[in-house]
């Protein structure tokens, strides 16, 4: 009996180490998830610091002279393209959007910034390509816009095979290729149209986008549905009240996704028209539509405000508490605004 009780005292010393060191492991392994979380954390407000507004005019000259080129027309508005592309991919912590790992996986309001500031890119390579590098509908397009174009409107979720900052750093290659062409003036085939037209055709398509995202906006508060009030209008008499239709309204899980788009669209907006200021402006003031681009630029420039709120805040419109969407909105409908006047100044003969 005494040998059996010392086995068993033993046995269940051996069960105890066995315990303490699967607790060491434990811990370790506790500790390492615990730092990670603190990094992924840290990392995350790092990585969520949007941008900063760069001057067009400044790192248009710095280009000039790197490239020991002469800034022709269209200089500025290439190389603001080429700097709000790479921006996407080399700002702090790189381009977020395609993420599949903590702390990029976990992060909201960069990739809706980044995709913002990705449809105003597409669109206004679209715009080079399809109309301000050929001068008339008969003409060839440029082959180095044909390839940066459609890059851009690559997937902006591809993880990889192929990657999305892959594919849109060979349309930054592409548009580097083009500028180089633009610049030189042993390369006549490279053009770059600054006429009232081209501009005109882009900023119709403009409208429409800004249109949209400040509808979204306003919906922070709930509205009533356009389409639905129309339809229950009574034509056969003009004095029966009309019966609204279902409010609609963002939800409030996208209030702050809505709200980081618009920033994001805003911001490449504002660089995109500091550049045309620049090449368009001789047009612009032949069409007396330089104080429409200034205005237009002081709007967009209010939408780049500092953010003192850690959140998105979704007060009523005339509540106690502010509504970011609102404010945003306003900003967008008077660059809008502005937008339409320009157009009509630049389509009149």
């Amino acid at each position: 009996m005494p040998g059996k009780i010392r086995q068993y005292f033993s046995d269940r010393k051996d069960d105890v180490r066995d315990y303490t060191g699967g607790g060491v492991v434990g811990k370790f392994i506790l500790a390492v998830v615990v730092v990670y979380l603190l990094v992924a954390l840290v990392l995350g407000m790092i990585w969520s610091s949007e941008p900063d507004v760069f001057s067009v005019r400044e790192h248009t000259r710095t280009v000039a002279d790197e490239m020991q080129r002469e800034p022709v027309a269209g200089f500025a508005t290439t190389v603001t393209m080429i700097r709000v592309a790479e921006t996407l991919l080399d700002k702090p912590g790189g381009y977020v959007s395609n993420d599949i790992f903590p702390p990029g996986l976990w992060l909201d309001n960069m990739p809706n910034w980044e995709y913002g500031a990705l449809v105003q890119l597409r669109d206004f390579s679209r715009a080079m390509r399809k109309d301000i590098s050929r001068s008339q509908s008969q003409s060839a397009e440029d082959p180095d816009l044909t390839i940066a174009e459609p890059q851009f409107h690559f997937d902006s979720g591809s993880w990889a095979i192929p990657s999305t900052e892959a594919e849109y750093r060979r349309g930054i290659k592409a548009l580097y290729s083009y500028l180089d062409r633009l610049s030189r003036p042993d390369q006549p085939n490279a053009q770059f149209f600054a006429r009232a037209d081209n501009l005109a055709n882009w900023l119709a398509d403009l409208e429409t986008r800004l249109g949209s995202l400040s509808r979204t906006l306003g919906e922070s508060v709930g509205k009533a549905s356009v389409s639905d009030a129309v339809s229950n209008v009574n034509p056969g008499d003009p004095l029966s009240e009309d019966v609204m239709g279902e409010e609609v309204k963002t939800s409030w899980t996208k209030i702050d996704d809505v709200f980081y788009e618009a920033r994001g669209s805003a911001w490449a907006l504002l660089h995109i028209f500091r550049a045309i200021e620049v090449d368009f402006r001789k047009v612009l003031n032949d069409k007396n539509a330089l104080a429409s681009a200034k205005q237009i630029i002081i709007e967009l420039e209010g939408t780049q405000g500092e953010m003192w709120s850690p959140v998105i805040l979704n007060g009523s419109g005339f509540g106690v508490l502010a509504n970011h969407s609102l404010t945003m909105a306003a900003y967008l409908s008077r660059a809008s605004a502005a937008i339409s006047d320009m157009r009509d100044l630049l389509t009149r003969g």
